[in-house]
């Protein structure tokens, strides 16, 4: 197995480094310019490069204005988006005329995204005026950069700073690879997740150091096969997996690996969630492995009764059925002193979970720390700092 993603991983990469080989469309030839609003000249120069296989746009160093843009394939061949300078979004979200996008690639097969450059989506307008956490009837707000139907792709060595919304959105995706992206906006900017993946598979993100005011990475409904490998993440809302539940006929969740990494001071650490009342669901095969957390709430957390701001009318347990996870070598510091907690539905209860090896130490008021399991009854190995598992019925 191992040696078979070796070979599509290598052959990946032969694949879009034959974008080197192909003709250079720069902004600059089609008018664009340091300190003005390079949309037109953009969206000319990917039009053109779209009709070459192996080409390349390129943005240099610099600063530059970019509207709201949209980067269509299929293209006639590998493509690639090389940022090397600083595009910043237009501040005011009524520019943006209702789209819920900045920088949208779309239906692309053989794209990387490099370059070392900034994606600015300057957020902190919207930010003030963001009441999704409270009302739950917030306009919509744009996302940074999304990926709609992107396949067989690499997105390496850029940077997404501020985002109005979420940072980087996964839609309907395949095959795509994510690398050194580092993902930045301060703890108190609302929804400002760093990756969410949503309908898709075959996703890797290694290495991302990712900093927001929500979720780092957290994974909807129908996503398959994902691993996060070497993740830093702080400020934040930690790794989620879900919300699920919410709406009628998601797909199912499976194949979730989060490897190695460090949280740092975020309100959660790993964390499956789902919404009580929910519809039928599945989530399964999701694995949590040698994970270091610094000063965490809540590090280890299965929340089948997930419901901010009471915005639930009815309280039936959730129907989502969680199966096949495992925390393993899960070690550092809680910020509260239930630093264990696996609370399960009472219809579905979870099965085939498997802690091992969990050292969490908790250093405030109130004595050490305690794990709780409500409706699970988890095999349990190794070390366990807090004792598991404490039953609550």
């Amino acid at each position: 197995m191992g040696k078979n993603l070796s070979l599509v991983t290598s052959s990946l990469l032969l694949l879009l480094a034959s974008t080197s080989v192909g003709r250079v469309f720069d902004v600059k030839s089609y008018g664009g310019q340091p300190n003005a609003d390079i949309t037109q000249a953009l969206m000319k120069a990917w039009k053109a490069a779209c009709t070459i296989a192996g080409s390349k746009v390129v943005i240099s160093v610099g600063t530059y204005k970019l509207g709201s843009v949209t980067l269509l394939g299929p293209c006639k061949g590998a493509i690639e988006f090389n940022l090397q300078g600083t595009l910043q979004a237009p501040s005011d979200v009524a520019s943006f005329n209702g789209k819920d996008f900045w920088v949208s690639f779309q239906r692309i097969d053989s794209l990387t995204v490099s370059g070392g450059g900034v994606f600015d989506g300057k957020g902190q307008m919207a930010w003030q005026k963001n009441d999704c956490g409270e009302k739950y009837n917030n306009k919509i707000l744009p996302t940074n950069i999304k990926f709609d139907f992107v396949t067989n792709s690499i997105v390496h060595d850029i940077q997404s700073k501020d985002s109005k919304f979420f940072h980087i959105n996964l839609l309907g995706c395949k095959n795509l690879q994510i690398q050194h992206v580092t993902v930045t906006a301060p703890e108190d900017s609302p929804n400002t997740e760093g990756i969410h993946i949503g309908r898709s598979s075959k996703i890797t993100i290694t290495n991302a150091n990712i900093g927001t005011g929500d979720d780092c990475i957290s994974i909807g409904d129908g996503t398959q096969d994902v691993t996060a490998n070497q993740v830093t993440c702080g400020p934040g809302h930690g790794i989620n997996v879900g919300s699920l539940g919410k709406y009628q006929n998601e797909q199912p969740v499976s194949g979730i690996r989060v490897i190695g990494g460090t949280l740092s001071n975020t309100k959660n650490g790993v964390r499956i969630k789902t919404w009580p009342s929910s519809p039928p669901g599945i989530a399964s095969d999701m694995h949590f492995e040698n994970i270091i957390m610094n000063n965490v709430a809540n590090p280890i957390l299965i929340d089948q009764d997930y419901c901010p701001n009471n915005q639930c009318a009815n309280q039936s347990p959730s129907k989502v059925k969680i199966s096949n996870v495992s925390f393993k070598n899960i070690r550092g510091t809680s910020s509260t002193k239930e630093a264990v907690k696996l609370i399960c539905s009472n219809i579905v209860p979870c099965q085939e979970v498997v802690v091992v090896d969990i050292d969490l130490i908790y250093k405030g008021a109130g004595g050490s720390a305690t794990s709780t399991c409500v409706n699970v009854k988890p095999t349990i190995t190794g070390k366990q700092n807090p004792p598991a598992c404490t039953i609550k019925q």
